[in-house]
């Protein structure tokens, strides 16, 4: 597979040829070709357990491909998810590493200046090192650490222990630091997971102004639609590997995967439907040969035997010929199937499905006065800071806490669906014991409805229809599936009662950008309240004509 940005002016920083890398039982790249010159920015999407972090590490250095190389050129900084930290490790550690270089071509500028005024010195090392002092911007290095810590609303304080503080505050000081470097090629892995809008905007700002070449890995929509000049979709394509959309648009990316999709789903279709024909031809020729061909017995003999031998022939022909037309076509990725949900329950009396009135649960929701309710076929879209309430507010609706004040209410036979931020794909079995199948997990889950009086048997939605996983990862036990999976899996849980009221918080978290994509689509159409509780940006975007309430923070 080749996926290269074409090459602009100057020096390329990175070429990966035939790389492979995998573990036993599983290759996960499999002979990756790409190519990122200055100014390319590429997008690395797919499903969780594509092989995104994976391809990030091969191409930082930290992982070694089993096959293939890796050449880069030029500085290298990397922000990852995972950031290993010494117990002597400050945030001073990180800003003084991020300085070094910029305080290094000063010097070094110095040097050639000082040469000057000794011995008429050297005019090529003297545009090098004035062009690698501007490149760096080093005379601002300093200023622009600050801003960096400032907006992305990192701690600032030097002593402070690396290790003592929280995964999104080690990661915001690293990747305020790797900005202000101006490395030649920067890798990040999610840099939107730990930001707030104001973080955001000056990572969208720094990344757009960004010289050398970029890679990131991320599900912010948004992020790809206003940074990225390619995405490499690390989803399988029909041939199996990754494709390389050279689109500067999300939408651009989006219409050619549809396409590409759309293909490949006619093609399987058009090759099972020749393999039945083959079946069908097959099964006609045999039983002619059976029937047909078999005159009585004592008579004509030798003709008999003759005949036979050439339908036989005739039969293997047939087969050498559809077989030699076939194509190999694998089974495409299944593509959402969104139940059509009812909108009231039998005997609805009218008025709210649910409702709340001055809900407060301790210190983790107060809305004194306020009214929140959902009608039917309503929607909601429920916005707010970290620790605002928003996932406390869809839990006091639907039960799962008890308000230490205010009311709540719910009409008779009102059926709601839930997919939490955690959901029983998340779970682990009880009494430590082996982990269920999905299919198992999924029965389970149905009964505890049953027998909590949350589901009509008739009603009762199969996992299998939905398209969220194949049937062969059904079968898996759940603990084996990637964390994408796993959610796919409690959004199917959150359907299965084919409720009324459909409850989501955060529902874009983990799910590749085509099915939140699909996803959002089906909320818009489907005939059940739904409310949604969402940090996503395109998805907010997306949903911006709906009722929304924003709890602040």
């Amino acid at each position: 597979m080749s996926a290269a940005v074409s090459p602009r002016p100057g020096d390329v920083q990175l070429v990966a040829q035939a790389v492979t890398f995998g573990y036993p039982g599983r290759r996960i790249l499999d002979r990756l070709d790409l190519t990122v010159a200055p100014g390319d920015r590429v997008g690395l999407v797919g499903e969780n357990g594509a092989g995104k972090t994976t391809l990030l590490g091969v191409l930082a250095g930290r992982l070694h491909p089993q096959e293939g190389t890796v050449r880069r050129h030029g500085t290298l900084a990397v922000v990852e998810q995972d950031l290993a930290v010494a117990d002597e490790d400050t945030v001073g550690t990180l800003i003084d590493a991020t300085a070094d270089a910029a305080r290094a071509a000063a010097a070094d500028l110095q040097a050639v200046i000082d040469a000057f005024d000794h011995d008429g010195g050297d005019v090529a090392a003297l545009s090098g090192s004035i062009a690698r002092y501007e490149h760096l911007a080093a005379w601002d290095v300093d200023r622009r650490v600050d801003e960096g810590l400032s907006r992305l609303q990192a701690p600032r304080d030097r002593d402070r222990r690396l290790a003592e503080l929280s995964v999104g505050e080690r990661y915001r000081v690293r990747l305020a630091c790797r900005l202000a470097e101006r490395a030649d090629l920067l890798l990040l892995d999610e840099p939107t997971n730990h930001l707030d809008e104001g973080g955001v905007a000056h990572l969208t700002a720094q990344l757009r102004a960004w010289t050398g070449g970029l890679v990131i890995v991320t599900h912010d929509r948004r992020l790809l639609d206003d940074v990225m000049t390619a995405v490499l979709d690390m989803d399988p394509s029909m041939d199996g590997r990754p494709v390389l959309y050279g689109a500067a648009r999300y939408a651009d990316y989006r219409f050619a995967r549809d396409q590409m999709l759309r293909r490949w789903r006619a093609r399987y279709r058009a090759e099972r439907k020749r393999a039945r024909v083959l079946a069908e031809r097959l099964d006609a020729s045999y039983e002619g040969l059976s029937d047909e061909w078999r005159p009585p017995k004592g008579s004509q003999k030798h003709r008999r035997g003759t005949r036979a031998r050439q339908h036989v022939k005739a039969a293997d022909r047939l087969i050498e010929r559809l077989e030699a037309q076939a194509v190999d076509v694998p089974v495409p990725p299944p593509a959402l199937h969104f139940p059509d949900l009812p909108s009231v329950p039998p005997g609805y009396p009218g008025g709210p499905l649910l409702e709340v009135r001055g809900p407060r649960v301790a210190a983790r929701l107060d809305l004194p006065g306020r009214r929140v309710d959902v009608m039917p076929a309503g929607r909601l879209l429920v916005t707010g800071a970290n620790g605002a309430g928003k996932s406390t507010l869809l839990a006091a609706l639907v039960g799962g806490v008890g308000l230490d004040r205010g009311t709540r209410t719910v009409a008779p036979g009102v059926r709601w669906g839930v997919l939490a931020q955690e959901g029983p794909g998340e779970r682990a079995p009880a009494s430590g014991g082996p982990s269920p199948t999905a299919f198992d997990a999924y029965a389970r889950h149905a009964l505890d409805l049953l027998h909590a009086g949350a589901l009509d048997p008739d009603a009762l939605v199969p996992v299998a229809a939905l398209g969220l996983l194949s049937e062969a990862d059904l079968e898996r036990p759940l603990s084996e599936l990637s964390i994408g999976q796993r959610r796919r899996f409690d959004l199917a849980c959150a359907l299965l009662a084919a409720p009324h009221v459909l409850v989501l918080d955060e529902p874009t978290n983990h799910l590749s950008v085509g099915l939140v994509d699909e996803l959002t689509a089906a909320l818009r159409a489907t005939s059940a309240a739904v409310v949604v509780a969402t940090h996503d940006r395109q998805l907010r975007a997306d949903l911006a004509d709906w009722p929304h309430l924003d709890l602040g923070g």
